[in-house]
C-alpha cells in the first residue's frame, strides 16, 4: 500500500514553474588520497568530459480514485538530456524522500534511475548520484521539489496531463582518466574532445556486469511525451562540444611546447669587436 507524506497544504509552497529550467555546470572535485596520487600520471591534463543530465518529477491527478491522502501519483528521475543511457557514469541513484513514507531512502542500482509514488503533498526531494571508479569517488548531490499542482488554479485538475518540472544541468570532470575517457568516448550521452591523432589511450574496459544490464536509455519511456524539451539545452550543448574542441586544441600546443623546450637552443654567433 502507498504511504504518503503529512505536509502542510501545497499552496504554502514557494511556487515553482511546471517547466522550471536551471541551467548549471557541476564541476565534480578531483579525489586528493593516497590511491588518487598513485594515478595521477594516468590522468588527461587540461580536459572536460561533460555529461549532460535533465532530474525532475512528473505528476498525475488521480482524479476520481484520489483520496485526502492519496491525491496524486508521481515519478521522480534522472535521465540524459538527450534521453540516452547515463549507466556508462552513473552507478547509483539514491532518492531521499520525506521520512513520512516507508523505507524513504530508495537505492536504484541500474537505469532508468527513478521511482514513483503515491501522496498528497509536495517536499524537497534529495537525490545523490555515485559513479564508476574509473569516473570520480566523490558523490553528487541535487535537490529537487516535487510540485504536484499547476500554477494556474482557475479550472479543475486533469488526470490527463501532468505536471512537470525538470531541471538541466551539465556534469563536468576536468582532467579524466585515460581508462574512463577510452570508455566513453564514443557514447552519446558524453560530450568528449577529440584529442590529438598521436595521443595514446588504453584500450576501453567495459564497466562491471555491462552485459547483464538492460538497455538504459529513456527515449522508449512511457513518459517520454510529457519530457522537456530544452531548446536552451541545445545550444548549451553546443557551446559545451566547442569548449571541448578549444581544450583539445590546448593540449596540442601544450604538447608541442614541450617538444620545442625540450630542442636546444641555436647558439649566437660571436660578434666581431
Amino acid at each position: 500500500m502507498p504511504h504518503t507524506s503529512s505536509l502542510s497544504s501545497p499552496r504554502n509552497q514557494p511556487d515553482v514553474s511546471e517547466s522550471a529550467v536551471k541551467l548549471q555546470r557541476l564541476v565534480m572535485g578531483r579525489s586528493t588520497d593516497d590511491s588518487e596520487k598513485k594515478i595521477s600520471n594516468r590522468r588527461i591534463k587540461d580536459v572536460e568530459i561533460c555529461v549532460p543530465i535533465s532530474y525532475g518529477t512528473i505528476s498525475f491527478w488521480l482524479g476520481r480514485k484520489a483520496s485526502e491522502s492519496q491525491s496524486h501519483k508521481w515519478t521522480v528521475y534522472v535521465r540524459g538530456a538527450t534521453n540516452e543511457d547515463l549507466s556508462v557514469v552513473i552507478r547509483r541513484a539514491v532518492f531521499q524522500l520525506h521520512p513520512s513514507f516507508n523505507n524513504p531512502m530508495r537505492v536504484v542500482d541500474s537505469p532508468p534511475f527513478e521511482i514513483s509514488e503515491c501522496g498528497w503533498g509536495e517536499f524537497e526531494i534529495a537525490i545523490t548520484l555515485y559513479f564508476h571508479s574509473d569516473v570520480c569517488d566523490k558523490q553528487l548531490d541535487l535537490f529537487h521539489h516535487l510540485k504536484l499542482y499547476p500554477e494556474e488554479e482557475s479550472g479543475p485538475q486533469s488526470t490527463k496531463k501532468p505536471v512537470v518540472v525538470e531541471s538541466y544541468n551539465e556534469i563536468v570532470f576536468p582532467d579524466p582518466l585515460d581508462t574512463f575517457f577510452a570508455r566513453v568516448k564514443d557514447h552519446p550521452a558524453v560530450i568528449v574532445p577529440r584529442l590529438p591523432a598521436s595521443f595514446n589511450l588504453p584500450a576501453p574496459v567495459p564497466i562491471e556486469n555491462a552485459k547483464e544490464k538492460k538497455r538504459g536509455d529513456t527515449k522508449d519511456h512511457p513518459l517520454s511525451q510529457w519530457f522537456v524539451n530544452f531548446s536552451e539545452a541545445d545550444e548549451l550543448l553546443k557551446l559545451a562540444t566547442a569548449r571541448q574542441q578549444v581544450q583539445a586544441h590546448i593540449v596540442k600546443l601544450r604538447r608541442q611546447l614541450s617538444v620545442i623546450d625540450g630542442l636546444p637552443r641555436p647558439v649566437k654567433p660571436a660578434s666581431d669587436d
